[in-house]
């Protein structure tokens, strides 16, 4: 059937091995009818011609067969011939030697791939081989896995990490389904769970149903064991190499963390076998450590007044300097959580894990990240308090972008520190990177008053002139602003020059 979408005309030649039977010719037009006679053919086998039809002489192209035979014949299980080849060779030495060109027949397949053979008989050379073949464009892959299993279904393969980024854009359709060396597709989202469509390779499968609906294949029993087998083995692959050779791991975590969290997310069994196994946590200094291994590390200095373990995290640590130095100041550690997927992950984890928080370290001030019953004094009365917020909200009026906060920090912290709500801005973010509409999400933020810093205990405090008590005040917003890099365009350019007239 399938011949007849190219071809107006299609005849097949064929001579048995029995030399006493004659050679048969089968013609036929594309309709019921075909014409059977006995015809000449020296040698046994079977000849298929087809005569191309005038919409689809590309067929006939070079370029073109090469390309069919490349996708859906490279792994054939019989070699394939196409056409032939010059081999050049040389013989003899110095002045003597000589160039030799042979023509051999142009094999295009590879009947015997990696993933057909026992794994003990194969070495990195040969998977990584196997690789290229599949990926010749592509980076070196990280590591893999050799798929194997005759019991209770059929199927073998092999699967691939590769180098991933921060960015969840990668493609998902460099996973090849096979049945019996043949190239079925590159659409296996109905067969594999969705986070291992981030991994490359082939699975090769005659247990698989081809060609049925999606509601077919999520009912189908060997496809639901076949994506239970296959995210057991990825798992066990993960945890194996994390108690095998740690330090090599954690080297990899850049590459390979936002599969492991994107499983976790999306894959209830594997987020049982990762999170206490070889999902890694990393701090602003490097130091890797598993969640049950950090919540040990810190849970003497960063247990709130309700028992939580609060972890704190910068989503950007060049723009957050300031406020992570603050934190290592109070004893804290800061960990480094700065992929797209972060969000959705720390929420994961808070539904997941017993007893844990995560909170940004821009969320609010240092004394404030981890809620104690303590409440620090401030050297300020409540009138002196009133009347620094009457100053700040009457000199920046609008500027401030949001509410107005006075508070006993430490002496050593900024004097006006900006902080981002933790819910409200976790959720815009979250609904950022879904594409969704942001408008009932505004980008909310508080300016917080130190009223223990001797900038506002004693110098705004102190002076006279109400003119330069709301420069001062303004100016000290905008070093907040400046720290949370929210000063842009006209107004970073109003800042340098006032910065450079309080010079003067």
């Amino acid at each position: 059937y399938s011949a007849f979408m190219v071809a107006d005309k299609v005849e097949v030649i064929t001579r048995s091995h029995k030399k006493s039977v004659k050679a048969v010719k089968w013609t036929c037009h594309g309709d019921p009818a075909y014409d059977i006679e006995n015809t000449t053919k020296k040698d046994r086998g079977t000849d298929i011609v087809l005569h191309i039809s005038d919409d689809a002489v590309e067929y006939l192209e070079e370029n073109k067969i090469t390309e069919l035979l490349d996708k859906y014949c490279k792994f054939l299980p019989i070699p394939i011939q196409f056409g032939t080849k010059t081999d050049i060779s040389y013989e003899g030495e110095g002045e003597d030697r000589k160039e030799i060109k042979t023509e051999v027949a142009n094999v295009v397949n590879n009947p015997t791939p990696a993933w057909k053979k026992k794994p003990a008989k194969l070495k990195d050379e040969d998977y990584t081989a196997l690789y290229r073949e599949l990926y010749p464009l592509s980076q070196p892959p990280l590591f893999w896995i050799h798929l194997n299993i005759d019991f209770p279904f059929n199927l073998t393969g092999v699967l691939y990490f590769p180098k991933l980024n921060n960015s969840m854009e990668v493609q998902k359709n460099k996973i090849h389904l096979y049945s019996n060396q043949v190239y079925v597709t590159d659409d296996v989202q109905n067969i594999v769970p969705e986070f291992l469509m981030l991994l490359h390779g082939v699975i090769d499968s005659p247990d698989i149903p081809l060609n049925v609906s999606r509601s077919y294949l999520q009912s189908d029993a060997n496809v639901k064991k076949i994506t239970s087998y296959i995210t057991k083995k990825v798992a066990d692959k993960l945890a194996n190499l994390f108690k095998k050779d740690r330090e090599n791991y954690e080297s990899k975590w850049g590459e390979i963390g936002t599969f492991v969290k994107y499983g976790m997310l999306t894959e209830e069994k594997f987020h049982s076998k990762a999170v206490n196994k070889f999902a890694l946590l990393k701090d602003i200094d490097g130091k890797h450590y598993t969640i049950e291994e950090y919540k040990g590390a810190i849970k003497d200095n960063q247990i709130d007044k309700h028992d939580k373990v609060i972890m704190i995290y910068s989503n950007n640590s060049k723009e957050q300097h300031s406020y992570i130095q603050s934190c290592k100041n109070h004893g804290f550690n800061v960990l480094e959580m700065d992929t797209v997927i972060d969000n959705h992950y720390m929420q994961h984890l808070e539904q997941k894990v017993n007893g844990v928080t995560f909170v940004r370290v821009d969320s609010d001030t240092p004394d404030n990240l981890i809620q104690k019953d303590e409440k620090k004094e401030s050297v300020l009365s409540e009138k002196e308090q009133e009347k620094i917020k009457t100053l700040f909200t009457d000199a920046l009026g609008d500027l401030s972008g949001g509410q107005i906060e006075m508070k006993a920090l430490s002496p050593e912290d900024h004097p006006v520190m900006i902080t981002r709500p933790e819910f409200m801005r976790r959720m815009k973010e979250m609904q950022a990177m879904q594409g969704m509409d942001l408008g009932v999400l505004p980008d909310s933020h508080n300016v917080v008053i130190n009223t223990n810093h001797e900038l506002i205990a004693s110098k705004l405090l102190k002076m006279k002139s109400g003119e330069k008590k709301d420069r001062f005040a303004n100016y000290l917003h905008r070093l907040a602003m400046l720290n949370q890099n929210m000063l842009k365009g006209e107004a970073l350019s109003k800042f340098i020059e006032d910065s450079i007239e309080f010079m003067k």
